[in-house]
C-alpha cells in the first residue's frame, strides 16, 4: 500500500514539474524542471521495479539518469554559449 501511494505521489510530482517546465519564466527554470521531472522518472522505475519484483528495470533506471544529466548539462552549455554571443550583449 506504501508503494503505491509513494508511486502516486511521484506522479503527482511529474506533473507539476511538467507544467514548471511548459510556464518557466526563463530557460534556467525550464531546464531546471525537465531535470527535476528525469530524476522522479528515474525514481519512479525504480519503485515500480521494486514493486513488480523485477530488478531488472534498474538498469534501465540508471541508463535513464546517465541520459538526464548529460542532456542538461548539454542544454545548459549551449545555452551558455548562446548568451555569450548574443547581440547587445553589453558585458565587459
Amino acid at each position: 500500500m506504501t508503494l503505491q501511494l509513494t508511486v502516486i505521489t511521484l506522479l503527482v510530482v511529474m506533473l507539476i514539474a511538467l507544467w514548471r517546465a511548459c510556464i518557466g519564466p526563463n530557460v534556467f527554470d525550464r531546464v531546471l524542471a525537465a531535470n527535476l521531472f528525469g530524476t522522479k522518472t528515474v525514481l519512479l522505475i525504480a519503485a515500480i521495479s521494486y514493486l513488480h519484483g523485477s530488478p531488472d528495470f534498474l538498469d534501465i533506471a540508471l541508463v535513464y539518469a546517465l541520459i538526464n544529466y548529460i542532456s542538461v548539462v548539454g542544454v545548459l552549455r549551449i545555452t551558455e554559449l548562446r548568451n555569450e554571443h548574443a547581440p547587445g550583449d553589453r558585458r565587459g
